[in-house]
């Protein structure tokens, strides 16, 4: 059976349907006297904004049928690899939902906000205890934003020593946002090659370390999920040619607990509080991606920080350091957040958390052992929290990890990352997390078993798929290069549509447009 498709607000719309009244304007005409400039006052009809005309009944049944069409770990199983959709404890919400948590204005007097002030306070002594740092702030929005900021430090440390460090140093299986990142600090970036373990090529890494290197970026387990043992050795090298070395901990969930960057070796590492800490991912935020550094750049770190009186019982911020890199956030980072990661680690405790990180590693290799005899497994060694197939053993039926992803959407789950990281070929990373059950994992294992019998015995549906979904399978590559960002479904519609927007449509938008 085919999903209903959808169809937009304004498909629903008729003239003179209304769901709700507003009360007559108070708004005076004039502020301090003045009028509001001509320029901002809408005339005529003309001037006002193309909202729907639609029935109450009919905005709910709308936007409840969206949500239908959502997937999320609250649905069901979600193997996302590198992301770690582990389910979000709904106590969590219930605590951030609080009218004194969630009512609390950023702007307010540190005397009128203790709670709130003690919560990131706490937040940053927990967040030093489990990375092995000195101090962590709690300023930066979102992962790539505390990539941001730990590479801001490292710069300014380098400057105040009177070095010139213009070189970043990744290895090919490092994510994306890490060369990013050090573009955007204006770096350049050197890559080295894993050996033939997927590990950090030590020699490699010898040959590039120079007087010009600023920092080696690196996450372990790394994005193969696997734990490189050579880390101490690695410090070892980056700090002898007087660099840092940089922790993506974007995700802690394999060693939380039982390993600590800092005790590894690193100076700076940022965690992603919405992957390890259980807060939601919420379509790419709001996010936080605290920061900890290690004793040499404590004064580099962003301000204010909280800091607490004891003789007077007394949170309050401070920032006076003339070092700091200076704010990196308006306000301080996305407390709702704070609050929610607060929560789950006041409910796990010490030895839950790390209970969390074994049976994450149990539940990876669980699925990786029952699924290596039927999919190519490029590294076959003990992984930490996620591990990482080849759909190459199906290319000679003609089948790709595209296909094996799409043919998942119809047997009912969300696809795994595919085609990251960029050294396995066909890559199909999966990541269990630690709150699925083995019942949930066997039927998960049954799926997967059941689509590489189909890529031998019947590769057309894999081709055809998905064909269970809202929409069909997608011109990617179109999409990508010619996104259709506005609405240019309806006749009448304001929105002006570009000329790429004009191009021939895609079996999805044609399927749209003789839906409705």
């Amino acid at each position: 059976m085919v999903a209903k498709l959808e169809k937009l607000i304004f498909e629903y719309s008729r003239e003179g349907r209304t769901s709700f009244d507003l009360a007559p304007a108070h708004v005076p005409d004039s502020v301090n006297g003045s009028n509001y400039p001509q320029s901002m006052l809408r005339e005529g009809a003309e001037g006002l904004p193309k909202l729907p005309q639609v029935s109450e009944n009919e905005l709910i049944r709308h936007f409840t049928n969206l949500s239908r069409l959502n997937y999320s770990v609250d649905v069901g199983f979600y193997p996302l690899g590198s992301c770690t959709m582990k389910y979000n404890p709904k106590i969590n919400e219930r605590m951030a939902s609080l009218d004194g948590v969630a009512g609390v204005h950023p702007l307010l007097p540190d005397k009128h906000c203790q709670g709130m002030l003690e919560i990131i306070y706490n937040m940053e002594k927990f967040l030093s205890e489990l990375l092995g740092m000195k101090r962590v702030t709690m300023q930066p929005l979102a992962g790539a934003h505390g990539e941001l900021t730990g590479i801001m430090m490292i710069k300014k440390y380098h400057e105040s020593r009177g070095e010139t460090r213009t070189k970043v140093v990744v290895p090919d299986s490092s994510h994306g946002t890490n060369p990013a990142t050090a573009a955007m600090c204006g770096l350049e970036i050197v890559s080295i090659k894993s050996d033939a373990n997927g590990f950090v090529d030590l020699e490699l890494l010898q040959s590039v370390m120079d007087e010009g290197v600023a920092a080696f970026m690196l996450t372990n387990p790394n994005t193969l999920g696997l734990f490189d043992p050579n880390i101490r050795k690695i410090a070892e090298i980056v700090h002898k040619a007087g660099a840092l070395l940089y922790y993506d901990g974007a995700n802690l969930n394999a060693i939380m607990g039982i390993a600590r960057p800092g005790d590894m070796g690193f100076d700076v590492t940022h965690v992603n509080l919405h992957k390890t800490f259980s807060t939601p991912h919420g379509g790419g935020g709001p996010g936080s991606g605290p920061v900890g550094v290690s004793e040499r750049l404590v004064k580099f770190l962003p301000e204010p920080l909280v800091e607490y009186d004891q003789a007077n019982n007394k949170y309050y911020f401070k920032g006076e350091s003339t070092d700091s890199i200076g704010k990196v956030a308006a306000f301080y980072g996305n407390f709702g957040i704070l609050v929610r990661a607060y929560v789950y680690i006041l409910s796990m405790g010490g030895r839950g958390l790390t209970e969390c990180s074994k049976n994450a590693v149990l539940n990876a290799n669980y699925l990786m052992e029952k699924l290596k005899k039927y999919y190519d497994l490029k590294y076959d060694r003990t992984c930490m929290h996620e591990f990482v197939l080849s759909a190459d053993n199906l290319a000679q039926y003609g089948i790709s990890a595209l296909d094996v992803a799409k043919r998942l959407l119809d047997l009912g789950y969300h696809a795994p990352t595919i085609y990251f990281p960029l050294i396995v070929h066909e890559a199909l990373m999966i990541e269990p997390t630690e709150t699925e059950c083995k019942e949930r994992l066997d039927e998960f294992v049954e799926t997967m078993i059941k689509i590489a019998e189909e890529a031998k015995t019947n590769p057309e549906i894999l081709k055809n798929s998905p064909q269970f979904t809202p929409v069909n399978r997608l011109d990617e590559t179109r999409a990508a290069r010619m996104p259709i960002l506005r609405c240019c479904a309806c006749e009448g519609c304001p929105a002006p549509v570009t000329k790429e927007e004009k191009a021939p449509k895609s079996e999805a938008t044609s399927k749209r447009k003789s839906a409705s």
